[in-house]
C-alpha cells in the first residue's frame, strides 16, 4: 500500500485511480444509506464524499454500493467444486471473503489437502481465511484418512491467513476435560475459537464457553440461540442447503442483539450456489422475511469482519479494501458489478477473471477399500425391535427411533412400506474392512440405492437403499470413480458424478457439475424420495457430533451418550 499517495487522494490533492460516482452507499457503521462518490486508490478506499477527479469515473446512476460479503462459516468442499470453480460461483454473487476450517479435506488428506486448497485460492479474486481444524477426526467413533494432533495445529496456526481455531465439534471432550481437546484449545488462546454445540444448555453450556469458545452455528431453536447469546456467544444464523435455521432464529435479531449475530451458510451445494447464490441468498431471504436490508447486510459484512478481526474488510470507509457490490436495489439485493480490491471482477453474474489450471497435487487416488462381497451387507436379526435413524425435515439433527423390523431368512431387510431402509458406511481410507450397517427412516425411496463419498466428516462411503445388490453396485461404482455420487436401481447405474479430488471435489466446470448433480437428484426423485436435497441429507448421517443417532464405519452411534450402540466387528467383514 502506498500510504502517502492514499492520504493525498483522500485529501483531494491527487486524482483517484477510480471514482464510483452518484451511488447510494450502505454505511454499515451508522446503519444509513448515504448519497455520494467513492474514491479508490490502488486496492483501498480513500474516501466517501464529493470526489470527482480520477483516472476513471464510473457513474452508478443512483445504484446501491455495499461492502463485499463475508461468509463467516462455510465448508467449500460441500459444494463439490474445486477452488477455482467455487470462486466462479460465489464471486459474481458478491462473496469476496470466506472463513473455512477445511476439515472436510483435512479428514481425507491432512495438511496436504489443506495446502492444496489454500495455495489455489491465493490465485483467485477472493480472500479465503482458515480456521485451523480442531477435530480431525471429529471423534474416536469413526475412521478418518488423517489425524491432526497438537503439533500439527501449532504449525497450521502459523500459516498465512490462518486466523483462529475451527469449530470445536467434540463438545463431550471439552466437557469431560479431555487432555487432547483442551491442548488444542489452549494453543489458540488469544484468537477466535469457533464452537459447535448442538443442544448444549445450562451449566454444560457455561463450561463449554468457559474453555474460550466464542461462537456457535448449530442452534435450531430460538430458545437455544437466545441462551447462547446471553452467555456471550456470537450466534451464527445458518441457512444452508440442508440446514435451514433462518426462519426459527431471525426473531433473535433486534436493535440490541444484531451486533452479535452473523449470517452464514455452513454447507451449500453447487446447484444452490449457481441457481440461488451464496451468502447473498441468505441476505435476500432475511430481507424477504422482514429484516431491514441494511441490517441484513451488516450481518454478512461488518459483523463477520469484527468478530474474526479481519481488519480492512466489511465496510465502505477510508483505508478499507475496495471490495464492493453494486446492486439496483436492496430489497432484491442481487450483485450487478463486483469489485475486488478496486478491480472489476464480475458483471451481471459473469466472472471476469480466468481460472488457473487444475493440479490435483496427489489427491486424486484416495479410495483404499478392502475388497468385500455383497454378502457382507447382510444385517443379521438380533432383537425384534431395533434402533432406526429418523431424519428431521429441513434439519441435520436426527431422532432415535425404535421400530419392529422386517426379517427374512434370518436377516433384517428394508421395509419400503414403512420407509425403513438400509444404511451402509464403508471405510475407504485405510482398508480396515470396517462396514457399519444400520436402518434409516425419511428417504422414502421405493427402489434402488443412493451412495456418496461425501460423508461428513471422515468421508467414508455412505449408501442408502432398498436392497443389497443396488447398494453394493453403487458403492463399487464410487470406488471405480475414485469418489463421487451415484444412483443405482434394478442392477443398473442411473446417474453419477465423479469427485476424484480427495473423493470430495470435481475436476469439471461449475455448470457441468451442477448439470450432473441435478440429473442425480432427478433420478433420486424417480426412486421415490421427496427430500429436496437427498445427497446432502445422506452426507450428514455419518457425522457423530450431531444428535441423536448416527452410523459410522465403526457402527451405530448414540451421540447424546457419545458411545457406540452397535459395534462393527472388522474380522467379520473378511
Amino acid at each position: 500500500m502506498d500510504l502517502p499517495r492514499l492520504i493525498s487522494v483522500a485529501k483531494g490533492e491527487l486524482p483517484a485511480d477510480l471514482v464510483l460516482s452518484n451511488c447510494r452507499v450502505v454505511n454499515v457503521f451508522s446503519g444509513e444509506v448515504e448519497v455520494g462518490n467513492v474514491a479508490i486508490c490502488g486496492d483501498r478506499i480513500a474516501g466517501v464524499g464529493d470526489y470527482q477527479c480520477a483516472r476513471e469515473v464510473v457513474d452508478l446512476a443512483g445504484k446501491y454500493l455495499s461492502p463485499g460479503l463475508i461468509n463467516g462459516h462455510t465448508h467449500l468442499e460441500s459444494s463439490m467444486l474445486d477452488v477455482a470453480q467455487y470462486a466462479r460461483a460465489v464471486v459474481p454473487r458478491g462473496t469476496l471473503a470466506a472463513v473455512t476450517d477445511l476439515h472436510e479435506i483435512a479428514n481425507v488428506a491432512g495438511l496436504a489437502g489443506m495446502r492444496y486448497v489454500l495455495d489455489y485460492a491465493r490465485r483467485l479474486p477472493f480472500d479465503l481465511f482458515l480456521m485451523a481444524p480442531s477435530c480431525v477426526p471429529a471423534t474416536h467413533l469413526e475412521t478418518s484418512g488423517a489425524s491432526l494432533e497438537v503439533q500439527d495445529l501449532r504449525r497450521v496456526l502459523r500459516w498465512r491467513n490462518c486466523i483462529g481455531l475451527g469449530e470445536v465439534m467434540n463438545f463431550p471432550g471439552v466437557l469431560s476435560g479431555d487432555e487432547g481437546v483442551l491442548s488444542k484449545i489452549s494453543l489458540a488462546q488469544g484468537r477466535m475459537i469457533d464452537g459447535h454445540a448442538p443442544g448444549v444448555t445450562g451449566k454444560e453450556l457455561s463450561a463449554y464457553i468457559a474453555a474460550g469458545i466464542h461462537s456457535d452455528h448449530e442452534s435450531v431453536s430460538l430458545d437455544e440461540a437466545r441462551e447462547k447469546l446471553r452467555q456471550g456467544m456470537y450466534v451464527m444464523i445458518r441457512e444452508g442447503s440442508s440446514e435451514k435455521n433462518l426462519d426459527a432464529l431471525l426473531p433473535l435479531v433486534t436493535d440490541r442483539t444484531y451486533k452479535r449475530c452473523l449470517l452464514v451458510v455452513d454447507d451449500r451445494s453447487c446447484a444452490d450456489l449457481l441457481r440461488d447464490g451464496d451468502i447473498d441468498a441468505v441476505v435476500r431471504k432475511a430481507i424477504q422475511r422482514g429484516l431491514d436490508p441494511v441490517r441484513a447486510i451488516q450481518m454478512a459484512t461488518i459483523n463477520a469482519a469484527e468478530y474474526f478481526r479481519l481488519h480492512g474488510l466489511g465496510a465502505i470507509a477510508p483505508s478499507y479494501l475496495a471490495n464492493l457490490i453494486v446492486s439496483d436495489n436492496l430489497a432484491d439485493f442481487r450483485a450487478g458489478l463486483v469489485f475486488y480490491r478496486g478491480r472489476l471482477v464480475a458483471s451481471d453474474g459473469i466472472p471476469l477473471f480466468t481460472s488457473p489450471g487444475l493440479a490435483a497435487g496427489g489427491l486424486d487416488h484416495t479410495m483404499n477399500i478392502k475388497p468385500f462381497g455383497v454378502e457382507v451387507l447382510r444385517l443379521p436379526v438380533g432383537e425384534e425391535v431395533q434402533p432406526v435413524i429418523g431424519l428431521a425435515p429441513g434439519q441435520i439433527i436426527t431422532r432415535k427411533r425404535l421400530e419392529k423390523v422386517r426379517t427374512e431368512g434370518g436377516v433384517v431387510i428394508p421395509d419400503t412400506s414403512r420407509d425403513i431402509l438400509k444404511l451402509v458406511v464403508v471405510e475407504r481410507h485405510r482398508a480396515t474392512g470396517n462396514i457399519g450397517i444400520g436402518l434409516v427412516n425419511g428417504f422414502s425411496i421405493k427402489r434402488g440405492a443412493l451412495a456418496s463419498s461425501l460423508a461428513h466428516d471422515s468421508h467414508n462411503i455412505i449408501a442408502v437403499g432398498t436392497n443389497d445388490a443396488d447398494i453394493y453396485l453403487a458403492i463399487k461404482e464410487i470406488e471405480r470413480l475414485q469418489g463421487g455420487l451415484v444412483v443405482a436401481a434394478e442392477g443398473r447405474l442411473m446417474a453419477s458424478l465423479a469427485l476424484p479430488i480427495a473423493g470430495l471435489l470435481s475436476d469439471q466446470p461449475l455448470e457441468v457439475v451442477v448439470g450432473k448433480m441435478e440429473q442425480l437428484e432427478k433420478e433420486a426423485r424417480g426412486l421415490g424420495t421427496t427430500l429436496a436435497a437427498p445427497f446432502a441429507a445422506l452426507s450428514f448421517l455419518a457425522l457423530p457430533v450431531i444428535p441423536e443417532i448416527r452410523l459410522t464405519d465403526l457402527g451405530l452411534v448414540d451421540v447424546n451418550k457419545f458411545r457406540l450402540i452397535k459395534e462393527t466387528r472388522p474380522e467379520t467383514n473378511n
